[in-house]
């Protein structure tokens, strides 16, 4: 598994941008396609965005591809989730995540194997 740690979340306000970033020691990061899923209280884990090996391909579930963007920097074995115009609605932990060394991963949180501790955002109006 890979060791993966989220940072850069807080306390913000409504229309306020947050850059979450998730950076891992693994020598082989680039091996790893990466996703970002949160999960709100007393709501199931959902599904945010995945981002392939190289960076290149990246998915957002429907909700948030107007206001957030995923990418990785491959050399600093990091990959960000930026989000804009955060909503009240978008207070919950948010999670990274790294899938199958060499494997795809999409919106489906069994295709990852490897999670961080989570990072807090809280917004507020």
């Amino acid at each position: 598994q890979v060791h993966l740690v989220e940072f850069g979340g807080g306390l913000v306000q409504a229309g306020d941008s947050l850059r979450l970033s998730c950076t891992s020691s693994e020598r082989t990061f680039s091996n790893y396609a990466m996703g970002w899923f949160r999960q709100a209280p007393g709501k199931e884990r959902e599904f945010v965005a995945a981002i392939n090996r190289s960076g290149l391909s990246s998915h957002l579930a429907r909700s948030f591809r107007d206001r957030f963007t995923i990418s990785r920097d491959n050399a600093k074995s990091t990959v960000d989730l930026m989000m804009n115009n955060l909503k009240l609605e978008d207070t919950a932990v948010y999670y990274c995540a790294a899938g199958v060394e060499g494997y795809y991963t999409g919106p489906d949180s069994r295709e990852y194997n490897s999670w961080g501790q989570g990072t807090q955002v809280t917004v507020s109006a």
